[in-house]
C-alpha cells in the first residue's frame, strides 16, 4: 500500500493566506478601533522583529564579504558599477512613468474638487526637516557616520554600509590578526540567518495584521475615486518589471522568470507589508545561494534599498504628472525635463526617511507649479500603491545583485542554475 505524505504549506502560501485573511478581516472590522489596534500590534511586532535582525546581518555579512574581497581597487570598481547601474535604471523608471502619464492622461478623468482630502501633516513635517539637506555635499556628509552606534540605532543604512566597508578593508589589511574577527563575524551572520528563519515563521501573522489594519482604517472605497490612477500605476510597474528588467536580465544571460519564482516568497511578503526592509535578510541569503559572491550580495542589496528604488521612481513621476493634469496645469517638455532632474536628485537625498516616496513628491511637485495641497487628495491611496512599488524595488534589487555579480564574474553559473532548478524539483515532488 502506497503512503502519501501531506506536505506542509510553503511560506509563500502561508503569507498569501495571511494576506487574504487580513483583507477579509479588514473589511469586516472597517473603522473598528479595537480590531485596528490588535491588527496594528500584530503587524508592528513583525516589523520590529525584522528591524532587530537587519543591522547585525548587514554589518556581519558586508564586513566579511569586503574582508574576503580585500582589494581596494576591485571594491572601487564594484561600487562604481553599482552606482552607475542604479542611476541608469532609476532614470529609466522615472522616464517610463512620465511617458505613461503623458499617454494615458490619468489626471484628465478626475474632478479634483470631488476628492476627499487626507491629512499629510506628518509628511509635511518630515519634508520640512529634510529641506536643505538634499544637495550633493549634504548627501556625501550624510553617508559618513560621526557615531556608528547612533547610525545603527537609527537604522540609517548608508553610514552603516560606509563603516562596514572600511572595517572590512581594515581586517583584510592586517592579515592573520584579522582572521579571528572575520571568523567571529562569519559566525554572527550564520546565527542571524538562523534567527531570520525563525522570525519568518511569524510572517503570515504579521502580514495579516498589516494588511488588515490598512483595509480597516481606509476601506476598499478609498480606491474607487482614484481607481484609474492606481490601476495605471500597477500596470506601469508590471511593464517595468517584465519588460525593462526582463531585457536587463536577458542582456546578462539571466533566467528572469525562474529567478522570479525563486524570490516569490519575498515578492508576496514585500507586497503585503509594503516594506522592502522585511525582505533584505532573505534576499542577501538567497543571492548567495544563487551563486553571487558574499561581498557583492552584502553590498549591492542594502545599497540598492537606498539608491535603487525603481518602483518609487515610477510612482513619483506618475503622481506628479497626474496632479498637474488634475489641476489643469499644462507642462511643456522643458518642465518635465526639470521634473526628471529634480526627481533624480530628491529621490536619493530623501532615501531612508519615513514615507520617502511621498516626501519626495512634496519636495518635487512645487517645481512644476502643482499646489502642495494636491497631495492631500492622493495620500489616502498611497499605502495601496506603496505595496506595488515595494515589489518593484525588491525585484529591481534582486536583478541588480545578479547583474553586478555576473559583470564581475562572481556569479557561479552552475550554482545559479542548480538553485533555480531546485524549485522545479520541489514543485514536481
Amino acid at each position: 500500500m502506497k503512503h502519501y505524505r501531506i506536505s506542509r504549506l510553503s511560506l509563500g502560501w502561508q503569507i498569501f493566506i495571511g494576506l487574504i485573511a487580513g483583507i477579509i478581516c479588514g473589511v469586516i472590522f472597517y473603522k473598528n478601533q479595537s480590531a485596528i489596534v490588535v491588527m496594528q500590534s500584530l503587524g508592528t511586532i513583525f516589523l520590529r522583529l525584522i528591524q532587530m535582525i537587519v543591522m547585525p546581518i548587514v554589518i556581519s555579512c558586508l564586513t566579511v564579504g569586503i574582508a574576503n574581497i580585500g582589494d581596494f581597487h576591485k571594491l572601487g570598481r564594484i561600487g562604481g558599477k553599482t552606482i552607475i547601474y542604479f542611476e541608469v535604471l532609476t532614470t529609466i523608471a522615472i522616464i517610463v512613468g512620465l511617458i505613461v502619464a503623458n499617454l494615458a492622461h490619468p489626471g484628465s478623468f478626475i474632478d479634483i474638487k470631488s476628492l476627499h482630502a487626507t491629512d499629510i501633516s506628518k509628511y509635511m513635517a518630515t519634508a520640512k526637516a529634510a529641506k536643505g539637506h538634499t544637495g550633493f555635499w549634504d548627501q556625501i556628509l550624510a553617508i559618513i557616520p560621526t557615531n556608528i552606534f547612533k547610525s545603527i540605532s537609527d537604522g540609517d543604512m548608508m553610514p552603516v554600509i560606509f563603516f562596514s566597508v572600511f572595517f572590512g578593508l581594515g581586517l583584510a589589511a592586517i592579515g592573520e590578526q584579522g582572521k579571528i574577527v572575520v571568523q567571529f563575524l562569519n559566525s554572527v551572520s550564520e546565527v542571524m540567518f538562523k534567527v531570520t528563519n525563525w522570525v519568518m515563521k511569524y510572517a503570515p501573522i504579521g502580514v495579516f495584521g498589516l494588511i488588515g489594519m490598512t483595509i480597516a482604517e481606509m476601506g476598499l472605497k478609498a480606491l474607487l475615486p482614484l481607481g484609474y490612477f492606481v490601476l495605471l500605476a500597477y500596470l506601469t510597474m508590471i511593464f517595468f518589471c517584465v519588460v525593462v528588467l526582463g531585457i536587463v536580465a536577458k542582456m546578462f544571460h539571466l533566467h528572469y522568470w525562474k529567478t522570479m519564482r525563486a524570490i516569490w516568497e519575498e515578492i508576496v511578503l514585500a507586497f503585503s507589508t509594503a516594506s522592502s526592509e522585511v525582505t533584505l535578510p532573505r534576499l542577501i541569503e538567497k543571492s548567495q545561494k544563487m551563486g553571487v559572491e558574499k561581498g557583492i550580495a552584502s553590498f549591492v542589496i542594502p545599497t540598492g534599498y537606498t539608491f535603487n528604488l525603481d518602483g518609487s521612481a515610477i510612482y513619483q513621476s506618475l503622481a506628479a504628472i497626474f496632479l498637474a493634469q488634475a489641476y489643469g496645469i499644462h507642462l511643456t517638455w522643458e518642465h518635465q525635463f526639470t521634473l526628471l532632474i529634480v526627481l533624480m536628485i530628491t529621490s536619493k537625498g530623501m532615501a531612508g526617511v519615513p514615507g520617502a516616496s511621498f516626501v519626495v513628491l512634496l519636495a518635487s511637485v512645487s517645481t512644476i507649479g502643482v499646489p502642495v495641497a494636491g497631495l492631500t487628495f492622493i495620500a489616502g491611496i498611497d499605502r495601496f500603491v506603496d505595496m506595488g512599488r515595494t515589489v518593484v524595488n525588491v525585484v529591481g534589487n534582486s536583478i541588480a545583485t545578479l547583474v553586478i555579480g555576473e559583470s564581475e564574474h562572481e556569479l557561479d553559473r552552475e550554482q545559479y542554475i542548480e538553485y533555480l532548478d531546485s524549485f522545479d524539483k520541489k514543485k514536481a515532488s
